[in-house]
């Protein structure tokens, strides 16, 4: 028997611990721009503690903030999660592993970088990573790409961006007030 589970209501509030765990087993076991897939496929999928909706808006929001998105949506999930216990455990659970590898592939890159074997490496994990934004591109963003104004927002995003290299900020300050005048909520007219 498959029984769905129903996502954890605000009022409730995971342990810090459990947040932790998972958010650490996360930053563990994933690698390179997927990381937000990874986030999801564990809030929403495998746990259901969350529901799309509510991952999409914590994605939304952590996208507008400076610094890591995988972060950014740690926390505001955790919070979600835990309450603010819930957002730290989520930001430590996603960090450490990471910051840990980081500084002991650091260590051995200072004493191997000279060898073409190693550059060879580094050229190949570049490239898989081109492939894991694309897969969380196509599968996070995948309702994005069913809207004809959403589509819309996409494709002016990317030639502003990728054919015509403008930054990214000014293309933010640009196209973002016409998508938040166009989904502004609309009072209902009264009959």
């Amino acid at each position: 028997m498959n029984s769905k589970r129903t996502p954890v209501p605000p009022t409730e509030r995971l342990g810090w611990l459990k947040i932790f765990a998972a958010f650490f087993r996360i930053g563990l076991t994933s690698f390179g721009g997927g990381l937000v897939a990874y986030v999801r496929e564990e809030v929403v999928t495998a746990k259901e503690w969350m529901t799309d909706e509510e991952f999409l808006a914590a994605l939304e929001i952590g996208q507008t903030l400076p610094g890591l998105n995988a972060v950014n949506v740690s926390i505001i999930c955790g919070r979600r999660l835990g309450g603010p216990l819930g957002s730290v455990a989520a930001a430590l659970g996603i960090i450490i592993p990471g910051a840990a590898i980081l500084v002991g592939l650091g260590y051995l890159y200072i004493h191997f970088e000279k060898n073409p074997e190693v550059k060879a490496l580094l050229a190949g994990v570049a490239a898989a990573a081109v492939g894991l934004l694309l897969q969380v591109t196509l599968k996070i963003g995948a309702k994005q790409f069913l809207k004809p104004v959403d589509l819309l927002f996409v494709i002016i995003t990317f030639v502003l961006t990728g054919i015509l290299h403008i930054s990214l900020i000014i293309v933010l300050f640009v196209v973002a007030p016409f998508a938040i005048m166009y989904y502004r909520p609309r009072a209902h007219k009264k009959a």
